[in-house]
C-alpha cells in the first residue's frame, strides 16, 4: 500500500469493514423464495438502506422491482456543479451448494489463511463494502468531491431482470456521468484490472416428457421411451467431441485479441484434476470471453439412493448459455430454444421455458474516466498498472445502464479474482484486494472531480 494520508484512513477503516461485512454476509439473501425465505432478502435490503442513512446519504429507498424483489437506492450530494458518479453492488447471492462441502459455515464469515470466507464475501457483498469504505475515506480527507448514487440489486444472481426493468420505467433515478460497477474483480490477486466485456446469458428450464407415467423397467424397459435418458440426449447434443459448445445456428468461432489467459494458469484457477482436459478450441480467453458457453446447471431425476427400477416419464433440466459481445441474447435464446426441440429422440415431447435473460455489454475503455482509474490504480498498487480484460460473466444492468445514458462512461471493477471461487463452495475474498480497491475507488472520485472540474473551467 503506498504511504499517504487517504491510504492510512483506508487501512484503519478495514475492522470496520469485516465488523459490516460479517453482518452482511450473515443474512442468507438468496433470492429464491423456494430455498431460502423471502424475510432473508428483505432483512439484507434494510441492512443496506440503514448503512446509507448513518453514512449520510440524503435520499434512501427501498425499491419494489417488477420481479417480486427490492433494490436499495441512495444519494449522497456533493459539492455544486459537481458530477454525479454511480456505484453498483448487489446484496443477493448464490444458494450455498452442498453446505457440508464448506469448510466453515457459508453464511458466517471466517479469517483463513489471510482471507475471508463467506457466501457473497465477494460476490458482491464484498463490493458494497468497498463502496462505503471509499466514500468514509473520503470524508475525512475534504469530503466526497462529487455526487453519488448508490444502486444495491436485490435480484442480480436470479436474472430475472427487476433493476432492468424499473430503471426503464423510471429513467431519472440512476442517471449519472460515470458509473462504476463493483461486481467484476482483477484478472488476479495484486493485478489492478478493469474489465472491458462481459458476456450475456439466458436461462432456460427444459422438460422432456415421454409416458403418462413411470413404468416397471424389467416389464417394459428396452421398448419404453425413457425420458432422463432422452433428455441426457438432448442435453450432450449441445457440445462437439471436444466440448465446445455448438447450438444450431450460433456463431462460436470469435478470438479474443487482449489479455491472454496461460492454460496453465487456467488449470490452476479453476482446479482441473490431473489428466482432465480443458474443454473447446481456441485460446482460454477465446473460450471464456469471446465465444458463447452452455453449463448445465441442475437436471431434476431420482436420486441415486432412494431410487426404484423404473422407466422414467419426464425429466427436466436448468441451462444456462453465456452470450458474447456482438451477439444478440434474445436470438440466442432462440437459437438454443431451437435445437433443444429439434435435438429430441424417438419423438419425445421437449418444452422449453425462458427463466433469465441479459444482454451482453463492451465497455468504452478509450474515455476519459478510464485514465482517471488507471492513475487511481497505479498508486494504490504501488506502481503496478491496470490491465484491461475479459469476463465470462454477465451483469444484465450494464447494458440498460448504457442504453438509458448513452453518455455515461461505464467501468467495471470488483473483488471477484479467481481465488475467490465465487458461485462455489468457499467462497472468499482477500482483504487486501478490498483494502486496495477501497483507495483505488476514493482516489478515482478524487481524480474524477478533478478532470471534470478542469474540463469544465
Amino acid at each position: 500500500m503506498p504511504d499517504s494520508p487517504l491510504a492510512h484512513t483506508v487501512a484503519s477503516l478495514q475492522s470496520r469493514a469485516r465488523t459490516e461485512l460479517a453482518e452482511l454476509v450473515a443474512f442468507k439473501s438468496v433470492a429464491d423464495p423456494a430455498q431460502f425465505p423471502r424475510s432473508e432478502c428483505e432483512a439484507a435490503a434494510e441492512w443496506v438502506a440503514g448503512a446509507l442513512r448513518a453514512d449520510g446519504f440524503t435520499d434512501v429507498r427501498l425499491l419494489d422491482t417488477p420481479d417480486g424483489t427490492q433494490s436499495v437506492y441512495g444519494f449522497l450530494p456533493g459539492p455544486a456543479g459537481a458530477p454525479t458518479v454511480l456505484l453498483y453492488a448487489h446484496y443477493d447471492v448464490q444458494p450455498p451448494l452442498d453446505e457440508s462441502a464448506w469448510i466453515s459455515p457459508p453464511f458466517e464469515l471466517t479469517e483463513r489463511d489471510g482471507r475471508w470466507y463467506g457466501r457473497g464475501a465477494a460476490d458482491c457483498k464484498g463490493g458494497l463494502i468497498m463502496h462505503l469504505t471509499a466514500l468514509r475515506a473520503l470524508r475525512e480527507h475534504g469530503g466526497v468531491p462529487v455526487n453519488v448514487k448508490v444502486i444495491v440489486e436485490g435480484s442480480e444472481e436470479q436474472g430475472t431482470g427487476g433493476l432492468e426493468r424499473y430503471a426503464e420505467a423510471h429513467p431519472e433515478l440512476l442517471a449519472a456521468d460515470t458509473v462504476v460497477i463493483g461486481d467484476t474483480g482483477n484478472f488476479r490477486v495484486g493485478l489492478p484490472t478493469v474489465t472491458a466485456t462481459l458476456r450475456g446469458m439466458t436461462l432456460v428450464r427444459v422438460q422432456v416428457d415421454t409416458l403418462a407415467g413411470n413404468l416397471h423397467s424389467g416389464q417394459f424397459g428396452g421398448a419404453a421411451p425413457d425420458a432422463l435418458a432422452a433428455l441426457i440426449r438432448v442435453l450432450d447434443s449441445l457440445r462437439s467431441e471436444d466440448g465446445s459448445t455448438t447450438i444450431d445456428g450460433l456463431a462460436a468461432d470469435a478470438t479474443w485479441e487482449g489479455l491472454q489467459y496461460p492454460e496453465e494458469e487456467f488449470r490452476q484457477d479453476a482446479k482441473v484434476l490431473d489428466g482432465v482436459g480443458l474443454t473447446g478450441g481456441g485460446t482460454v480467453a477465446d473460450r471464456i470471453w469471446a465465444r458463447p458457453a452452455v453449463t448445465v446447471l441442475g437436471i431434476d431425476c431420482p436420486p441415486v439412493i432412494g431410487a426404484t427400477p423404473s422407466v422414467q416419464a419426464g425429466a427436466r433440466a436448468l441451462v444456462s448459455l453465456r452470450v458474447p459481445p456482438g451477439t444478440d441474447a434474445v436470438k440466442a435464446t432462440e437459437l438454443l430454444t431451437a435445437h433443444l426441440e429439434n435435438a429430441a429422440p424417438w419423438g419425445a415431447r421437449v418444452s422449453v421455458e425462458q427463466i433469465g435473460q441479459g444482454q451482453p455489454f463492451r465497455a468504452d475503455t478509450g474515455s476519459p474516466a478510464y485514465a482517471s482509474m488507471a492513475s487511481a490504480m497505479r498508486e494504490a498498487y504501488d506502481g503496478t498498472e491496470m490491465q484491461t480484460s475479459g469476463m465470462g460473466g454477465s451483469i444484465p444492468l450494464c447494458n440498460t445502464l448504457a442504453a438509458l445514458y448513452p453518455e455515461a462512461e461505464i467501468l467495471l471493477i470488483g473483488l471477484s479474482e479467481p481465488e475467490a471461487q465465487i458461485h462455489a463452495v468457499n467462497e472468499s475474498v482477500s482483504p487486501q484486494e478490498l483494502e486496495r480497491l477501497s483507495l483505488a475507488e476514493a482516489l478515482f472520485l478524487q481524480r474524477y472531480a478533478e478532470q471534470s472540474a478542469a474540463a469544465g473551467s
